[in-house]
């Protein structure tokens, strides 16, 4: 299927699920993380979920992140330049939903993207080698491509591999490994 099939089809999945599932589905993606071999670098960056687009709720992966005592970096995205600033979590940072629902820092302490160990992606759907299809702004591929190479790539997704993604670019960056709630698959 092409990215913009995909998008439509995991978009309507994903709406079906009550928020039950999601919460459940979410716990179980937390957990099935803690069995991956990337819990000793210091430098994490995750996002915050979009509730209304019932995306992965990261909130346990969080707490995951706390209790181990990372550094957790979250983003604010700039839509007229398609590029997102880091910034270190801290319980002083003030987080507000921009006009897409996204929940970002206003302000903080900023971390260049080659400082970012582990990256945990948001996305629609993915495939058996490592492709992912998000939104389609790609922010993630321009913010992947300013981390080092050896940065450790995430995706969290409520739902299993598609064969293949058919309309992959170059710029497009793979995962390493994609959680879902049942499975890892290590690319």
């Amino acid at each position: 299927m092409t990215k913009t099939e995909l998008r439509k089809k995991y978009k309507a999945l994903r709406n079906n699920l009550s928020e039950n599932q999601v919460d459940h589905l979410s716990l179980s993606i937390a957990n099935q993380l803690l069995k991956l071999p990337v819990w000793e670098f210091s430098f994490y960056h995750i996002f915050l979920s979009i509730e209304e687009q019932k995306e992965v709720d990261t909130d346990y992966i969080l707490n995951i992140l706390s209790g181990k005592d990372k550094h957790i970096i979250i983003s604010k995205s700039n839509f007229k330049t398609g590029e997102m600033t880091h910034f270190l979590l801290t319980d002083n940072t003030l987080i507000k939903k921009n006009k897409y629902n996204i929940p970002e820092p206003v302000d903080g302490i900023p971390i260049a993207s080659d400082k970012i160990e582990v990256v945990f992606i948001p996305l629609l759907a993915f495939d058996t080698h490592g492709n992912r299809v998000g939104y389609g702004k790609g922010f993630y591929d321009c913010f992947l491509a300013n981390c080092k190479p050896h940065t450790i790539k995430i995706g969290l997704s409520f739902f299993e591999a598609e064969n293949e993604v058919l309309d992959v670019f170059k710029s497009d960056i793979p995962l390493d490994y994609c959680v879902t709630a049942k499975k890892i698959y290590s690319f």
